[in-house]
């Protein structure tokens, strides 16, 4: 099960750090993906983390998100800055259990958290 949490409104430029409290047994062999969905388009991969902690970002959130697991903690985040109207959407955590992949070809998680909303506006 995982819990996603962190969202709200920040102005354009500033910085966000969403949280997903995971559950579970052998959650450091799970890869872990973020993906976004705003209102009228389809779902979007944003960033992931394997299990090694390797972390890839999608071309439009590059230098701008990063990634990060606690597996002690059996968390993960993403710190988001340079926020830009665009990135406006509902933020999806979600995890797959092939975590030793090359992450941004990961389909079909199983397990996704509820969304939460980050809203980019002046």
């Amino acid at each position: 099960q995982l819990q996603a949490s962190g969202g709200g409104l920040v102005q354009p430029g500033g910085s966000l750090r969403l949280s997903c409290a995971a559950s579970g047994s052998n959650l450091d062999y799970h890869a872990f993906g973020w993906f976004r969905q705003a209102p009228g388009k389809a779902r979007e991969w944003v960033s992931c983390i394997s299990s090694s902690g390797s972390k890839y970002n999608a071309d439009s959130v590059k230098g701008r998100f990063t990634a990060s697991r606690d597996d002690a903690k059996k968390t993960v985040a993403l710190q988001m800055n340079s926020l830009q109207p665009d990135d406006t959407a509902v933020y999806y955590c979600a995890a797959h259990p092939h975590g030793g992949a090359y992450c941004p070809a990961l389909d079909g998680y199983p397990y996704w958290g509820q969304g939460t909303l980050v809203t980019v506006s002046s």
